[in-house]
C-alpha cells in the first residue's frame, strides 16, 4: 500500500504543477497522472476498480463542501440569474445532447445520463481560466459563474435519480414501493431534524472541549454517517453529504468545518481524478480517432451554440455572448462522477463510460486554446460605445463610482443636490444600474463627454478613480479646460497626492487615511488610553503629517532627498510625541492644539 501511495503522490507532484503552469488546470494534471501510471501508461498500478471505489469518497466530501458554501440566503439573492440562465443552459444542452445520443443508438436512460453529464462544465477549470485573464467581473464572467453554480446544484438531484433509471428489476408489489417511499421520507426527515436540532449543540460541545482532532473526527463522522444513512435508503451518498452541508451552511462553525474537511477533500478528489485517468481507455483515441474526435467536436459545437443563443436572448453583447460560448463548451469533472455512478448502477455500459470520459477529457484540453483564439481573432475592433449623455445641468460631477464615489452620491441624493456620474468600467456601470442608479458609461478624461455633462456649468468636480494615471489625466484635462471647477480628488497614496498637489488641486483626500486614523484612535482606547489623550494624539499626528506632506511635495521627484526628508520627519514626530507625554494633560482647545502642533 505504501508503494502505491508513493506512486500516486509522485505522479500528482509532477503532473499537477506542470499542467497548471501550462494553463490547463489541476484536473487535467490529475487525469494525465492517472494515464501515466495506469494500464495505458507505465502500468505501475493495475487494480483500478478498487482505487476508484475508495476515491469516490472524495466526491462525497466535495459535495459536503458545496453544501456548506451554499447559504440559502445567498442563493435566494441570486435566484433569477442562477435559475434563469443556468437552468436554460442545462435543460437545452441536455435535451440536444440526449437527442443526439438517442439518434446514435443509445436507449433512453443511457441517452439521458450521457446528455446531462455532457451538459456539465468544469467549475474549477473555467473559474481558474477566467481568473487568470481577469475576466471574472466581466459580463461573460458573471454569466459563467451563474451557469456553473446552477450546474453544481443540479448534479445533486440528478445523482439521486440515477438509481431510478437503472435497468435492474424493481419490486412489483405495491406494498414494497410504498415501504421504500416511506423509508426514504423517514431518512430525509431524520437528516433534516438531526441537522437542525442535534448537530449544532454537538459541535458547540466539542468546540468547548478545545480538542481540534476530535472536532475534525466529528466532522468526518457527520459526513460519513449521513452518506451511509442515505445509502441504506437506496439513495446517493453524495446527496446525503450535500444535504448535511446545506443544513450547516448557516452554522457559526461553517468556516471551521470547511477548513477541517478541505485537506481530505483535496487529496481524495485528486485521487479520484487520478483513478479516472487510470481507467480512461486511451486505446479508443488511437483505435477510433474519427469517432472520438467527431464526438468531441459535436459536444463543443452543440454547447457553444446553446450558450451563444442564451447569451444573446438574455441581452449579452455579441462579444460577451461569444466569450461565454467558448468558456463553457467543455465537459466537467462532475461528468466523470456521473458516468462512474451510472456505470456502477448499470444505466450505461463500461464501454460507453470509457468513450464519454475520453470525449470530456479532450474537450477540456481544447478549451484554453479555443478561448484564447476567440479572444485574439474574434475580439471587436472597438469597445462598446460610450453613452450619450442627456443629463441636465448639475452642480456636481463625479468621475468614478466605486465604493468611495457611491458614498458621496448617496449623501448628495439625500441632500437633494443634483450630480452627474461618469464611469469608465462597463462592468461597474452594469452593477450599479441593477440598483436603479443613474450612471453614464464614459471616460471622464474625454473633453467631448465632459462638455456633454455640462462641466462648464458645474461648480464641483469629484475624482474618485482608483487608477493613479487615469486620475491624473482627468485632473489635467479638467484644470486645463474648466478652470472654474473646484476639484475634490481621492489619492491612493502619498505619491498620488503629491502629483495632484502639483496641479494645484486644493481638496485631496487620501484613500482610507481618515478611516485608518479612526481605527488607531479606537485601538489606543482599547489598550487603556483615555479618550481625550487618544484623540489628542491622533490630531497631533494628522496635523504634522499634513505639514510633512506639503514639505515632501517640493522634493518628491528626488528620491534621495525624499528619503532624507521622510527620516527627518519621523524623528521630529517622535520628539513631538515625547514632549506631549511629558506635558500635563489639558482640555483640548484650538490654542492648545495649535501650540502642540507647532512645538
Amino acid at each position: 500500500m505504501l508503494r502505491d501511495v508513493a506512486i500516486f503522490l509522485a505522479a500528482a507532484v509532477f503532473f499537477v504543477p506542470l499542467f497548471r503552469r501550462l494553463g490547463l488546470g489541476a484536473v487535467l494534471g490529475y487525469l494525465a497522472a492517472g494515464i501515466a501510471i495506469g494500464p495505458w501508461g507505465f502500468r505501475f498500478i493495475e487494480d483500478v476498480d478498487s482505487i476508484l471505489h475508495f476515491s469516490e469518497f472524495g466526491v462525497v466530501l466535495l459535495l459536503f463542501i458545496i453544501g456548506l458554501e451554499l447559504q440559502p440566503s445567498r442563493l435566494w439573492t441570486l435566484r433569477r440569474v442562477v435559475f434563469g440562465l443556468g437552468g436554460a443552459q442545462v435543460c437545452l444542452s441536455m435535451l440536444a445532447l440526449a437527442a443526439a445520443g438517442f439518434w446514435l443508438g443509445l436507449d433512453a436512460p443511457a441517452a439521458i445520463v450521457a446528455g446531462f453529464g455532457l451538459a456539465m462544465s468544469s467549475t474549477a477549470f473555467v473559474l481558474q481560466m477566467l481568473a487568470e485573464r481577469n475576466e471574472l467581473a466581466t459580463r461573460q464572467g458573471r454569466a459563467s459563474f451563474a451557469i456553473l453554480l446552477f450546474q453544481d446544484l443540479s448534479v445533486i438531484p440528478f445523482m439521486a435519480l440515477i438509481p431510478l433509471l437503472a435497468t435492474h428489476p424493481m419490486q412489483s408489489a405495491g406494498g414494497g414501493s410504498w415501504r421504500t417511499a416511506v423509508e426514504t421520507l423517514a431518512v430525509f426527515g431524520a437528516v433534516i431534524l438531526g441537522g437542525r436540532y442535534a448537530l449544532r449543540p454537538l459541535f458547540r460541545t466539542l468546540a468547548a472541549a478545545q480538542v481540534p482532532e476530535i472536532f475534525t473526527a466529528a466532522t468526518l463522522l457527520v459526513v460519513i454517517g449521513t452518506a451511509l444513512l442515505m445509502e441504506l435508503a437506496g439513495l446517493s451518498m453524495s446527496l446525503g453529504a450535500f444535504l448535511a452541508g446545506v443544513l450547516l451552511a448557516d452554522s457559526e462553525y461553517r468556516h471551521e468545518l470547511q477548513a477541517d474537511i478541505e485537506p481530505f477533500k483535496g487529496l481524495l478528489l485528486g485521487l479520484f481524478f487520478i483513478a479516472v485517468g487510470m481507467s480512461a481507455n486511451v486505446g479508443l483515441l488511437f483505435g477510433q480517432p474519427l469517432l472520438v474526435l467527431g464526438l468531441t467536436a459535436g459536444l463543443i459545437a452543440v454547447k457553444s451554440g446553446v450558450l451563444y443563443g442564451i447569451g444573446r436572448v438574455t441581452r449579452l453583447p455579441p462579444d460577451a455572448a461569444r466569450a461565454l460560448a467558448f468558456a463553457l463548451p467543455q465537459g466537467g469533472e462532475f461528468a466523470f462522477v456521473l458516468f462512474s455512478v451510472a456505470a456502477a448502477a448499470g444505466v450505461i455500459g463500461r464501454d460507453l463510460e470509457a468513450l464519454l470520459v475520453i470525449v470530456v477529457t479532450l474537450s477540456m484540453i481544447l478549451t484554453p486554446p479555443l478561448y484564447a483564439l476567440q479572444a485574439r481573432f474574434a475580439k471587436p475592433l472597438a469597445g462598446p460605445a460610450y453613452d450619450s449623455i442627456d443629463a441636465p445641468e448639475a452642480p456636481v460631477i463625479i468621475a468614478g463610482f466605486g465604493p468611495f464615489g457611491q458614498i458621496i452620491g448617496r449623501m448628495l441624493r439625500l441632500k437633494k443636490i443634483g450630480f452627474t456620474v461618469l464611469e469608465k468600467d462597463s462592468a461597474q456601470v452594469d452593477f450599479v444600474r441593477q440598483f436603479g442608479n443613474k450612471i453614464y458609461y464614459g471616460d471622464a478624461a474625454r473633453l467631448d463627454l465632459l462638455r456633454a455633462a455640462h462641466a462648464d456649468k458645474a461648480r464641483l468636480f469629484v475624482i474618485s478613480i482608483a487608477n493613479t494615471a487615469t486620475s491624473i489625466h482627468i485632473a489635467q484635462t479638467v484644470r486645463r479646460h474648466f478652470p472654474q471647477l473646484t476639484i475634490f480628488a481621492v489619492a491612493n497614496d502619498r505619491n498620488h497626492a503629491m502629483q495632484l498637489m502639483d496641479l494645484g488641486i486644493p481638496h485631496i483626500i487620501r484613500r482610507a487615511y481618515f478611516s485608518s486614523l479612526e481605527m488607531t484612535r479606537r485601538l489606543l482606547i482599547e489598550l487603556g488610553e483615555a479618550e481625550a489623550s487618544a484623540a489628542n494624539a491622533i490630531d497631533i499626528f494628522r496635523r504634522f503629517d499634513e505639514t510633512a506632506l506639503a514639505k515632501q511635495q517640493a522634493v518628491y521627484r528626488d528620491q534621495q532627498r525624499l528619503i532624507q526628508t521622510a527620516q527627518e520627519a519621523a524623528r521630529e514626530l517622535e520628539q513631538l510625541f515625547e514632549a506631549d507625554r511629558e506635558a500635563p494633560v489639558v482640555p483640548e482647545t484650538p490654542d492648545a492644539t495649535s501650540k502642540a502642533a507647532n512645538a
